[in-house]
């Protein structure tokens, strides 16, 4: 898959989808998929960077899919061309008809485009689908105009999905998605408190620019390949992953850490892959380090039978 931010580089003519894509969800591939099963043009995503919301709003909020992650869906779903145009304020002020003049006709070559039902774009959010079905009928470019994506009588979308995980409701936002909610990053020395527990975890450094489900305990899966001489290849343990500040110790910094169970050895530096599956119980503050320890076992037994009926 080509990822380009000029679009003199691109290859034409193209199919294109446009959109963010925060998510990749599954609203999101229905979109998508229009573009990858065109037989006009190579398969397209024209999308942004950084988000047109951080730049009209000067403010700027985690994603539930950063640009590495994004760029590994699309190309797990057959796209093969990303182009990531950088939007500036003077990007955002040009028209609708320039839009479609400058990006989708001279520099893509567009035979083909796919939007969702309510994307916009041009100055001031002007240009609407109705903009680019009208255009594709004068021209004879297919535009498809994806309807919402629903799923329990409302619509599938990035702030639905984060809703889901700010309670906590990995389950439905795994739905949403069509995959469980990945948390990634490399493992960083930690203050040890686990090991002396008897259930030793490994720190994870996620990026800031990801969005965490709300504190609390969950199981699911980790994957990581080893680097540490561990042996080859690549490895799945179920988890156990405590979000939060560890009110039983006083700790003020915000974690995340993972235990592995049935497993010992040595993962400093390896980049680890959680996949969230369950929501055990929300973060709580215990009397003793006794109490602690006790809900620890449950907690690592409830992850077991979790995992133990996902691998049936």
């Amino acid at each position: 898959m080509h990822v380009i931010r000029d679009l003199h580089q691109a290859r034409r003519p193209a199919a294109v989808a446009l959109g963010n894509f925060d998510g990749v969800h599954r609203g999101h591939q229905q979109v998508i998929e229009p573009v990858v099963n065109a037989d006009c043009g190579i398969s397209t995503i024209l999308t942004f960077d950084p988000h047109p919301r951080e730049v009209l709003s000067g403010q700027s909020r985690p994603a539930l899919t950063p640009l590495s992650e994004r760029l590994r869906l699309f190309e797990s779903l057959g796209v093969e061309q990303v182009i990531l145009l950088p939007f500036t304020p003077e990007f955002a002020s040009q028209s609708p008809q320039d839009f479609i003049d400058r990006v989708l006709v001279a520099g893509l070559g567009a035979r083909a485009v796919s939007v969702g039902w309510d994307f916009c774009f041009g100055y001031r959010r002007s240009g609407r689908v109705k903009t680019l079905q009208q255009w594709g009928d004068r021209t004879g470019v297919q535009v498809y105009a994806i309807e919402a994506v629903e799923w329990e009588g409302d619509r599938i979308s990035s702030s639905r999905i984060r809703a889901a995980l700010a309670s906590g409701n990995v389950q439905l936002a795994q739905t949403l998605l069509s995959r469980p909610y990945h948390l990634c990053g490399p493992v960083v020395q930690g203050d040890r408190r686990g090991r002396e527990l008897g259930f030793p975890t490994a720190n994870m450094a996620v990026s800031p620019q990801k969005v965490l489900p709300c504190d609390g305990v969950y199981s699911g899966w980790v994957y990581w390949t080893d680097v540490n001489g561990m042996g080859e290849g690549q490895h799945r343990q179920p988890v156990v992953l405590n979000i939060g500040q560890r009110p039983t110790f006083d700790s003020r910094d915000r974690t995340v850490e993972v235990h592995l169970l049935d497993w010992s050895g040595n993962l400093y530096g390896s980049e680890l892959t959680v996949a969230l599956h369950r929501f055990l119980r929300p973060e709580r503050k215990f009397s003793s380090i006794a109490q602690l320890v006790q809900q620890l076992e449950r907690d690592c037994q409830q992850a077991r039978e979790h995992c133990a009926v996902l691998s049936q």
